[in-house]
């Protein structure tokens, strides 16, 4: 669930989310296309950043 007030309404709650924003997705598309396109790191050492980034933010991982 969000830490944010999204309005009530059919469909996911994301979908809902990305609806009160939608010109931020040119900006996020850039960055995962960065981060997973273009990264120079390979594949392993990106997740297992990932997946401490996640654990210091105490995310489950």
């Amino acid at each position: 669930m969000a830490r944010i007030e999204v309005p009530q309404g059919e469909g996911l709650e994301a979908s809902r989310l990305w609806a009160l924003a939608p010109h931020l997705g040119t900006g996020v598309h850039a960055l995962g296309k960065a981060v997973y396109e273009v990264s120079s790191l390979p594949v392993r050492e990106r997740e297992v950043a990932r997946m401490r980034i996640a654990q210091l933010n105490e995310c489950t991982v």
